[in-house]
């Protein structure tokens, strides 16, 4: 697991803060509660702040990646998948969508081959 840095972590309640500041996450074993479920210490800091998370939310948040990061490797991975696809395509029905169906699959093709190279 890898702690993303400058990601910020809800706490809950309005508490955020910066996921590679967390050292520690430990959940409240005594008097838990609404409000109450995990103690975070952050790098220089004494004092715990109290989350109304509980820890393994937490946890689950300092390593994952951005959701952007998420979307775009996702992305990228489905217009792979599409290049090979359209790879396929033999002549016959690329002319046949192009001249009739108005679809350039050559067209669509090179696009994508664009994007990927960016």
């Amino acid at each position: 697991m890898k702690i993303q840095s400058s990601v910020l972590v809800h706490l809950g309640f309005g508490k955020y803060v910066r996921s590679d500041q967390v050292t520690a996450v430990v959940p409240i074993e005594e008097d838990r509660g609404a409000g109450r479920r995990t103690f975070v210490y952050l790098e220089g800091d004494d004092d715990p702040i109290i989350a109304s998370r509980a820890e393994d939310t937490i946890v689950r948040d300092l390593v994952q990646e951005p959701r952007e990061v998420t979307q775009s490797r996702q992305q990228q991975e489905i217009l792979q998948d599409l290049l090979v696809d359209l790879g396929n395509v033999n002549s016959t029905v690329r002319r046949i969508s192009r001249d009739e169906g108005s679809l350039d699959l050559d067209l669509l093709e090179r696009r994508i081959r664009q994007v990927l190279e960016k």
